[in-house]
């Protein structure tokens, strides 16, 4: 979140005292305030605690699915970004690249703009789950970098308008990284053309890889407009439907590796240039991966030509079962907390699918879902959680 101002200050007052009413023990402590004039190191560490309570306050899935917990985190976007309720149009970028124009309200949330945008491209209710809104940055050469998902509960309107880098757009995206769930969506036609247009803009992208002889075939199917047949290939095709972090960092397997992430089908593929610039393919596999965390290591002036952007200094850290130990490996990345998401997403995928097999692992999948958590460390040593939702 933002900073926060006094007037922000004053209504979360007002809004947590709602929010005890309903939920009482259930929520972390509200931070207290200072009634001196506050210094400017005080104003900072107020400002911390108020985001670190945002950030703890939905580590319930009962408060997050709450109307109640909806309200007062619209009425936190829209105060801290000084943006009032009005009807708005917002260009949503689908998977090929091309926009359509939706009318919304600024207050309206992700999962609220998500219908409208299914309504009007003919999209079935029932598959709203297997799709999400990105906020998405166009980079040079028509190259695209997912920044984040909008959690259901995030202004799409306010989160491009607060975005602290240019090019970007809220675009619209499949939300599953299981290749074996388009069957799902195959007897609707608008989740098929969604999913036809991302796999091409993945391979025009290079995310997806497939060899001459599988290009030129899916180049012949497209040509007969058999979305069927090509969607079929397509899934054989190395990195498909995985999502493609930006060049970063790792420790491994030597500390400074440059590294490209692709993650999906339960695996995180790392293709990493070592310092002599030998290049070196890694695999991860999900079911040995026993737990991981995202930590805050403070804010960089990025410089990209004449822009200037601050970023967050983040690293991801995962524990890993290989050769009967479990070292931690780190991974320095700007889209930590959307590599986290993907993390949790394909664990959540496996589990339901495990569910599907066995009814007896029905509980534990419910029990997974209400205790995933990620820890975040900021650089001051505070400790916290968050949620996928939180990201």
């Amino acid at each position: 979140m933002a900073v926060l101002e006094d007037r922000e200050d004053a209504l979360l007052y007002l809004q947590d005292a709602t929010l005890q009413r309903v939920f009482g023990n259930h929520l972390p402590p509200f931070p207290p305030k200072y009634y001196l004039a506050m210094t400017t190191s005080m104003a900072d560490q107020r400002r911390e605690q108020l985001e670190q309570y945002l950030q703890n306050v939905t580590m319930d899935p009962n408060v997050l699915r709450s109307d109640v917990f909806i309200d007062f985190l619209k009425l936190v976007q829209l105060d801290t970004f000084s943006i009032a309720t009005k009807k708005a149009s917002l260009d949503l970028f689908l998977p090929d690249g091309r926009s359509i124009k939706v009318e919304v309200l600024t207050s309206d949330t992700a999962e609220r703009v998500l219908e409208v945008v299914s309504h009007k491209i003919g999209l079935c209710r029932e598959l709203l789950d297997h799709f999400g809104l990105f906020l998405i940055r166009f980079c040079k050469e028509g190259k695209l970098s997912v920044l984040k998902k909008l959690a259901d509960f995030e202004l799409p309107y306010v989160s491009l308008h607060s975005a602290e880098v240019e090019k970007c757009q809220v675009g619209l995206r499949k939300w599953y990284l299981d290749p074996s769930l388009d069957a799902s969506l195959m007897d609707c036609r608008a989740a098929v053309d969604l999913i036809c247009m991302q796999a091409l803009k993945d391979i025009e992208n290079e995310w997806a890889k497939p060899t001459q002889a599988q290009r030129q075939k899916l180049e012949a199917l497209q040509k007969e407009d058999n979305k069927t047949k090509f969607l079929e290939l397509a899934q054989e095709v190395q990195h498909y439907g995985y999502m493609q972090l930006d060049p970063c960092t790792c420790d491994y397997l030597e500390p400074g590796c440059g590294a490209v992430l692709s993650v999906g089908n339960n695996e995180i593929r790392c293709c990493i240039t070592l310092p002599d610039n030998r290049t070196q393919d890694v695999i991860f596999q999900m079911n040995r991966v026993k737990c991981w965390q995202v930590t805050f290591l403070g804010t960089l002036l990025d410089v990209d030509g004449p822009q200037r952007t601050l970023n967050q200094n983040l690293e991801l850290r995962f524990q890993y079962s290989e050769d009967s130990q479990w070292p931690w490996f780190v991974i320095y990345t700007k889209q930590a907390f959307l590599l986290s998401s993907c993390l949790k997403k394909m664990i959540s995928e496996k589990t339901v699918k495990l569910a599907a097999e066995n009814p007896e692992m029905k509980d534990r999948a419910n029990f997974l879902s209400r205790k995933s958590k990620i820890k975040i460390t900021k650089i001051d040593s505070v400790f916290g959680t968050r949620k996928e939702e939180d990201l």
